[in-house]
């Protein structure tokens, strides 16, 4: 089995293997009619079922037909037009070098003897990034798995600076439309469920910076600690931008750590025409962007950044066989010093790469084309009388349902934009996700996709409204 060891003698097997599985995916790339099949659990899980792992094919070219069955045939496949659920972008050509890359070369990024030049590129896409937030020079960050991860090592240095010990204490306060990593953070730092405050929003799904002030003054007065503030620059079911300079101004009156949540909204960060909905962001003393979201990289490519460095010291251990106290006086960079992961992908070469291809304004080009695209699929479906939209977008997320002209009944309406969406799934022509808002359910677009169109944008609502009034006019049918 040495043979299949990547190594100097297997150089030729590599190269023919991984080109036979690329050809296999460009295949698919250039043939897939419609984002999915719409097969269901039931229907594809015997095929899995089927496989005996314990019997290989000891051949590739085998395996990867044994793939197209189990998985590249029934993939949802993001690229594609009509895909317009989840935070999920279509990928960058650089970017997916990058991973062919990575991958092989298989570098660690914790520790500066198995990493090095990789060391470096990270170090330096974080000092870049901090940058384009306008932290200042003391920031300093690491890349991590994700927003959730991102969102966790924030508040565990805002745990840490808190200046009490007494967790029951402190509050965390997030805005109603937050993401929930806020709250299973709190959770896995030990906080009880109190501890995370939601402040509401108001009518375009920002936090209220009235609110907060009242929520931080109630804190204060019952001697409680406030530990931190999450703001969000880009709400997963809205795109919503708190109003982050308000916010600032009121984490530095009650002197309360200030984290950004710019997951998805990190995007304008290379933005040539919207940067400014960013404004304020350079105040914060920690911030979490995803580029596997704005920045059309494949997953996993996120990173968790801070204003002064010196903070990061609470997530550094020391262990002899790896990053021993010596190195630190030695000045030899070890990336676990800063991260809760210790052995970790080189998943900024992805980013390093992209950027040395296309540059910033290349990327920042196609986030505005998505922006663009939302605000004018908004008043679309503001002049459409078969739908009501939530909010105007400040990204590129649009949350609307479908409103029957001949049904009154809140539930019934619920149902039918329920039954829509899962018929649409089914149906595999397009993918659109959901959610709730003033407890009713809506569905949702998020669009990354530039090359989406408005034209596919007009289609999908009118194959919702379809099944819509399919499933209505069943259940009228049903009830005669």
């Amino acid at each position: 089995m040495r043979s299949h060891l990547l190594n100097d003698t297997t150089a030729e097997l590599y190269r023919s293997s991984v080109t036979e599985g690329i050809e296999r995916v460009a295949a698919k790339l250039a043939t897939a009619a419609r984002p999915f099949t719409g097969v269901t659990p039931d229907a594809l899980s015997p095929t899995v079922d089927a496989v005996n792992l314990d019997e290989p094919l000891h051949d590739t070219i085998a395996a990867l037909d044994e793939l197209e069955d189990v998985y590249l045939r029934d993939a949802v496949y993001f690229h594609h037009p009509r895909y317009l659920a989840h935070l999920n972008c279509p990928v960058v050509i650089p970017a997916v070098l990058g991973e062919a890359v990575l991958s092989a070369v298989n570098s660690s990024l914790d520790t500066w003897d198995q990493s090095a030049g990789g060391t470096l590129i990270e170090r330096k896409l974080i000092d870049w990034t901090a940058a384009r937030i306008g932290l200042g020079p003391a920031a300093d960050g690491v890349f991590t798995s994700g927003g959730s991860q991102s969102n966790l090592q924030a508040l565990l240095l805002a745990r840490e600076e808190s200046k009490t010990d007494d967790l029951g204490r402190l509050r965390i306060f997030a805005s109603e439309a937050g993401h929930f990593s806020v709250q299973k953070s709190a959770k896995l730092l030990g906080l009880p469920p109190e501890s995370v405050v939601t402040v509401p929003v108001d009518k375009d799904k920002r936090m209220r910076a009235l609110a907060l002030a009242a929520e931080l003054e109630r804190c204060k007065a019952e001697d409680l600690v406030p530990m931190a503030v999450v703001a969000t620059a880009g709400t997963t079911d809205f795109g919503s931008i708190d109003p982050l300079p308000e916010i600032a101004e009121l984490c530095a009156q009650y002197d309360t750590w200030m984290h950004v949540d710019a997951a998805y909204g990190c995007g304008l960060l290379a933005s040539r025409t919207r940067r400014d909905r960013l404004d304020g962001i350079e105040r914060a003393d920690s911030v979490t962007v995803d580029y596997h979201k704005s920045f059309f990289q494949p997953v996993s490519s996120s990173a968790v950044l801070v204003r002064d460095s010196a903070t990061l010291r609470h997530a550094t251990y020391h262990a002899e066989y790896l990053n021993p106290r010596r190195t630190v006086a030695e000045r030899i960079p070890n990336q676990v010093d800063k991260s809760l992961q210790t052995t970790r992908r080189f998943d900024a070469l992805k980013l390093w790469l992209t950027l040395r291809v296309m540059g910033a304004d290349g990327i920042g080009g196609l986030f505005d084309e998505v922006c663009e695209l939302a605000h004018r699929a908004w008043e679309v479906l503001a002049a459409d009388p078969r739908f009501d939209v939530v909010v105007e977008p400040s990204l590129s997320t649009l949350v609307y349902r479908y409103i029957p002209a001949t049904v009154a009944d809140p539930a019934e309406i619920d149902r039918a934009n329920l039954y829509a969406r899962k018929a649409l799934f089914a149906s595999g022509d397009a993918v659109v996700a959901g959610t709730k808002t003033g407890g009713r359910q809506y569905l949702k677009f998020t669009l990354l996709n530039p090359e989406t169109t408005l034209d596919d944008i007009k289609a999908v609502l009118d194959l919702i409204a379809g099944h819509a009034e399919q499933y209505l006019g069943d259940t009228l049918d049903r009830a005669s």
